[in-house]
């Protein structure tokens, strides 16, 4: 770098990424609650406020700004765009339109935040990887295995860096920052998914070594006291390349939010939004497969076929959810609703497109006596018949393992475990609420305020800040929701996040969400006119 731009960009900040993306995310919490508490979200903050809007824009290129020098201040502590000394001392803020400040500041949080990632990168090779004691101790693989490609990753972060300052550098008023990203992340951004389908890989690796070398354990908890670290935990710079990618693809989404429509900037953010998403996705996919396979494996051990045997392992099947259920025994008027053999105990295995029904035997094993693909399924709720009854649903199997219709009454241990089962069988079943893809003006609408990390296979992990629409909740404390950015459902602990009441601040996410994913909107309406033909 010249100047040594790592260097002085990150003492800029003096945060390490994991401080820098905690701090920004904490913000968009808060920022997003006091919009909520407004009765006119539409009214600016107190930090936004500037000249009128009527004042031309088109002043600023004859004013011919000064080049930035703000990444060569080695004493600077500035965390927004508009407060940096040479933007200040320009005039440009006099003359530039609200909107267009806004545009600037989430472009330069991009580039900031880059710096801090790459701070981060640098600590976990410089502190960690390199260090001689801990070489002696790891074997090759085992160093492999556990660092990856992190140099590649690196090597990748500078590059990106350098041409986000040089970009800077060509002017105060920054012009765009998502050609960029477009760039490098078509030719160079592959080595995030080679680092990211290492993961579950890498996490085993972590924990054995932890467990079987006592040495391993002492060096990586005295190099985690070290200062440098701000008593941040080896294992959060390891999860760095996947945070970091999935998070810039939302500083993109950002800059989308707020370049003019229909212009030049719009369609270079959205062209590097696609790119992004698609690298993000075949990450997701890169670490789900590993363990995927190793799952479906274990699962076809446990299984005892009473009836004709169906191959279990497929690259194409992944377990959705699994679980115990009470059946009901024979006809409900048969039997007195005190008897408690009126249920019996059934395994479920359902998959992507199949379903499995078993009964759970010594030894950890299952015996399978009926089946169903998934699409063949029906669900249908009982109304409330009192306690006995409570949690209740239907089971309809279209063309069971013997090629006839078959149905089971069911009994979940709780109504947000009764619900899960329902939507999880019959995805296609109307909740209680209508989604983000319907386009519906308003939908309860609630923001993360606690990371969640998912427990089950139909749970949905989340990030502080995350928006999502709510299109069912329990009585006992489960919402099953579709996260605004990627569309991802799931279900999650309703104390995990606070509903956004504000109607005004619901349509304006929904709003920015369609502007997103316009693009990938227009191929689904393709698509779904292709399919229907």
């Amino acid at each position: 770098f010249s100047c040594n731009l790592s260097d002085v960009l990150c003492s800029f900040l003096g945060l390490l990424y994991q401080e820098y993306r905690d701090k920004s995310t904490r913000e968009e919490i808060e920022t997003r609650r006091l919009q909520d508490s407004q009765t006119d979200p539409e009214e600016t903050s107190p930090s936004e406020e500037t000249p009128s809007e009527a004042e031309p824009t088109s002043t600023v290129e004859n004013k011919a700004p000064p080049q930035i020098s703000l990444l060569r201040n080695s004493n600077s502590r500035f965390n927004l765009w508009q407060d940096l000394p040479e933007v200040q001392s320009s005039g440009v803020l006099s003359i530039l339109q609200p909107d267009e400040i806004k545009l600037q500041e989430a472009m330069f949080e991009l580039v900031t935040s880059e710096a801090s990632y790459y701070k981060s990168l640098n600590l976990l090779v410089s502190h960690f990887m390199e260090n001689e004691r801990l070489k002696k101790i790891l074997h090759q693989s085992e160093a492999h295995i556990l660092f990856s490609n992190v140099l590649d990753v690196m090597a990748v972060s500078e590059r990106f860096l350098l041409d986000l300052e040089q970009r800077v550098e060509e002017n105060i008023v920054i012009s765009d920052v998502c050609d960029i990203v477009y760039q490098h992340t078509v030719n160079h951004f592959s080595v995030y998914i080679t680092y990211v389908s290492n993961q579950t890989y890498q996490e085993r690796a972590y924990k054995q070594l932890l467990q079987d070398k006592p040495a391993f354990r002492e060096v990586i908890s005295q190099l985690e006291l070290d200062p440098k670290c701000k008593g941040l935990s080896f294992s959060s710079f390891l999860i760095l390349p996947f945070q970091r990618i999935t998070r810039l693809k939302l500083l993109v989404q950002n800059i989308l939010k707020k370049v003019e429509e229909k212009s030049d900037r719009e369609s270079t953010a959205l062209d590097a939004h696609k790119e992004l998403e698609t690298v993000v996705k075949a990450c997701n996919e890169g670490v789900r497969k590993m363990s995927r396979t190793e799952q479906m494996i274990s699962i076809q051990k446990k299984l005892e076929f009473k009836i004709k045997s169906v191959p279990i392992i497929s690259h194409s099947r992944w377990l959705l959810k699994q679980g115990e259920l009470q059946q009901m025994n024979g006809p409900k008027t048969s039997r007195t609703l005190r008897t408690k053999k009126l249920f019996r105990e059934i395994y479920l295995f359902l998959f992507n497109d199949l379903l499995v029904i078993c009964r759970q035997m010594p030894g950890d094993k299952y015996q399978v006596f009926d089946s169903a693909p998934r699409g063949l399924l029906r669900v249908e709720e009982l109304e409330d018949q009192g306690q006995s009854l409570a949690n209740v649903f239907i089971l309809r199997l279209l063309e069971n393992a013997d090629d006839r219709e078959a149905s089971y009454m069911l009994k979940a241990s709780s109504q947000s475990e009764m619900k899960r089962w329902m939507i999880s069988l019959a995805p296609n079943r109307r909740t209680k609420f209508v989604s983000f893809t319907s386009r519906l003006v308003d939908c309860p609408q609630i923001q993360c305020v606690h990371p969640y990390v998912a427990q089950q296979p139909d749970e949905l992990s989340l990030e502080l800040a995350d928006v999502l629409n709510i299109l069912d909740k329990t009585d006992d404390g489960w919402i099953f929701g579709e996260r605004l950015h990627d569309q991802e459902r799931g279900w999650f602990p309703s104390s995990m996040g606070e509903e956004i009441l504000n109607p005004k601040i619901r349509a304006q996410n929904l709003k920015e969400c369609f502007r997103v994913h316009k693009s990938d909107d227009s191929q689904r309406r393709k698509l779904g006119s292709r399919n229907r033909q």
